[in-house]
């Protein structure tokens, strides 16, 4: 099932994500200034004095010279005071999350928006807050661990300049502080956005997509080949902004179980993605068990692990699923009684909340599939000119 609303976010006006309370703002300063909390939200980005065994801070999984990405093709990266904890999910990319909307229903009732793969969280204030204290992340024990290494950091004196000199005497309104400066950190520092492809010079009249690259775009856009526009819009926005390649919206693709994922060794664990069990509001939802948050593909050829369990090494091998998952079902899925036990990784009552309505997904066995192996190359020759860092 394909949980969007056609055309719905066409027309959505997208906001910077909110910035919550916080003393020491300043307004969204240019590329080469940051704000004074901004600059403290890069110094905390960076710190692994602030994880339990001091080895880990946000830019270990989310690295700036990797699209803010992680760097080693890990299905899920490993946390903890010794980083030998690992964890549940593969680790986006914060690249382009400024603009995401908090989560909501639209008119048609397609969910949309908010920040993590299951959108639980509606800043990106709120989402900073979780992994300094995840077990499988940074680790701490509870937020006073957390200000009590940060009074001791190189930086302590600004961050009581900024925000008051009695600030670490409060844990709670200092751990506030914390996270509200890594959000005006994302929200100020341009490489988090930097609209710097080659795509987006092609859009502005500055470059030329080679041939293999025209293929791939038309590739991209056709409803019945790739399809990839249907999630990912790929035009300018109704007011010339440059195309996120997401929209917002939630999809069940039916991706295969990932043995690497230490949790899988309990048969009865799966991640449901909206319904749980991270999130727990919508845990009713059972149409929603197994949706995940569309990402935005700019940078996607930069990833060395694909989809929310890292299940795929490749960009190649990720679209060779999207295009024979239904046609070539042995080729992804373990064999039971010799018959493919497709969408593994979601239990038997919500495999029917797989998306097989839509190219390529509208095949079955013995159909030739929507992309050859040549229109895949075309295709990832399109989508490697959304990388960051475009020169002539």
């Amino acid at each position: 099932m394909r949980i969007r609303a056609w055309g719905a976010i066409a027309a959505l006006g997208i906001a910077l994500a909110g910035c919550g309370g916080g003393d020491g703002s300043t307004s969204t300063s240019s590329s080469s200034e940051l704000s004074a909390a901004a600059a403290l939200g890069q110094q905390i980005f960076s710190d692994v004095s602030l994880s339990a065994g001091g080895k880990q801070s946000c830019a270990s999984c989310h690295d700036p010279d990797h699209a803010h990405g992680p760097a080693n093709n890990l299905a899920v990266q490993l946390g903890g005071a010794n980083l030998d904890v690992p964890g549940f999910r593969a680790a986006p990319s914060l690249r382009y999350l400024k603009t995401t909307p908090a989560f909501f229903f639209d008119a048609e009732g397609t969910p949309t928006g908010g920040f993590d793969l299951d959108g639980r969280v509606d800043t990106l204030q709120a989402q900073a807050r979780r992994p300094f204290l995840a077990p499988h992340e940074m680790a701490n024990p509870d937020i006073p661990a957390v200000i009590s290494k940060l009074a001791n950091a190189s930086y302590a004196v600004e961050f009581r300049r900024v925000f008051g000199d009695t600030i670490f005497s409060d844990p709670q309104a200092a751990f506030d502080r914390v996270v509200f400066a890594l959000q005006r950190f994302q929200l100020e520092d341009a490489s988090f956005a930097p609209f710097s492809s080659k795509y987006d010079a092609f859009l502005a009249g500055n470059a030329k997509l080679g041939d293999a690259e025209l293929r791939g775009l038309a590739l991209f856009n056709s409803a019945s080949k790739g399809n990839c526009a249907a999630c990912h819009p790929s035009a300018r926005a109704a007011d010339g902004s440059p195309p996120l390649f997401t929209d917002f919206t939630y999809d069940n693709l039916g991706v295969p179980r990932n043995i690497e994922i230490a949790a899988t060794a309990d048969a009865n664990y799966f991640d449901l993605g909206l319904c749980g069990p991270d999130r727990t509001d919508l845990s009713g939802r059972t149409d929603l068990c197994g949706a995940f948050k569309v990402p935005t593909l700019r940078n996607v050829a930069t990833r060395p692990v694909f989809f929310h369990n890292g299940r795929f090494k490749s960009l190649k091998e990720a679209l060779q699923f999207y295009a024979t998952r239904d046609t070539h079902p042995e080729r992804w899925y373990p064999l039971v009684n010799g018959t493919p036990d497709k969408f593994n990784d979601l239990p038997a009552a919500y495999r029917a909340n797989v998306n097989t309505s839509e190219a390529p997904y509208n095949r079955k066995p013995g159909d030739a599939p929507a992309l050859t192996d040549a229109e895949i190359d075309d295709l990832i020759a399109f989508l490697t000119t959304l990388s960051d860092g475009y020169s002539r």
